[in-house]
């Protein structure tokens, strides 16, 4: 089965109102409280925030690990009410089984799906030529670099097609070379499926250069304080880092997430610059 992407704006996730309680009695606490928001088909929105913020929570609540104690998500208008394959979920540090190969690892979805073992491996094949890891099938995931078993990773979750992709700061323990190299490997597989990806991270850098959108959350309990639509020419090259609205952006960001509500600080034109900021100068 081919891996290239299908037309079908399949993914749109809308949440309403959202609020979850964690824990009981009187250790309980709003993690994230009265959240509003939506993602379409196909876009790659990130959410961005301080340490335990609560984006995991949210990110756990989408997949279908947790329950909302009000309001409600739905993706394709489909309430989510438990785990599902249809919204793959990527962490931190791997899942991959210690005791399976790396492409029986990636192939175990479809083994749960009932297909059969020639197909699965036909096309577990396929998804690790994707991420560049077809020469490395048959070793064990304690084989691999930490880089190298995040690409497993994905190919493992890519492969049950997801509608909506949510990683959870998965490239957090790399270092910062292998880092770029997974944010550009992962647009680049992004641009051929455009599965909807929410992206969990406290990193204002990566956030700014993978997303089309920032979502910014405040300290627990989460709240939204702004939602900075990204207008950076795809695809994306490591050159973006150093360009000047890039880096007013990433002031930007970076005096938001001091400001607990947000509301010291000035609104953005649209080139997402703040309107006090003095014209830029750029020498040719």
């Amino acid at each position: 089965m081919s891996t290239h992407a299908t037309n079908q704006p399949l993914g749109r996730v809308e949440v309403e109102r959202l609020t979850i309680r964690l824990g009981e009695g009187q250790q309980a606490f709003e993690a994230v409280q009265s959240l509003d928001f939506s993602v379409a088909a196909g876009e790659f929105v990130c959410i961005l925030g301080p340490s335990g913020c609560g984006k995991s929570t949210l990110l756990g609540a989408l997949a279908g690990h947790l329950t909302a104690t009000s309001g409600s998500l739905r993706v394709d208008g489909q309430a989510v009410d438990g785990p599902s394959p249809q919204r793959g979920m990527v962490f931190q540090h791997h899942t991959l089984l210690p005791w399976r190969s790396v492409l029986d690892n990636v192939a175990f979805g479809l083994k749960m799906q009932r297909i059969g073992k020639a197909e699965r491996r036909h096309q577990a094949q396929e998804f690790l030529r994707l991420v560049g890891l077809q020469d490395f099938a048959s070793r064990w995931p304690d084989q691999l670099s930490g880089g190298m078993q995040q690409r497993s990773e994905i190919a493992r979750v890519l492969i049950n097609r997801p509608r909506l992709l949510l990683m959870d700061e998965p490239f957090g323990a790399l270092d910062a070379q292998t880092r770029s190299k997974m944010q550009e490997l992962l647009l680049d597989i992004w641009g051929r499926f455009r599965t909807t990806v929410v992206f969990v991270t406290h990193d204002i850098d990566e956030a700014l250069f993978l997303a089309d959108r920032i979502l910014v959350m405040s300290p627990r309990p989460g709240r939204f304080i702004e939602d900075l639509r990204l207008d950076f020419h795809r695809p994306r090259q490591a050159s973006l880092l150093t360009s000047p609205e890039f880096v007013q952006l990433k002031r930007h960001c970076l005096e938001l997430l001091r400001h607990e509500e947000g509301r010291e600080l000035p609104r953005l034109t649209p080139l997402g610059l703040p309107t006090d900021f003095p014209p830029l100068r750029v020498a040719l």
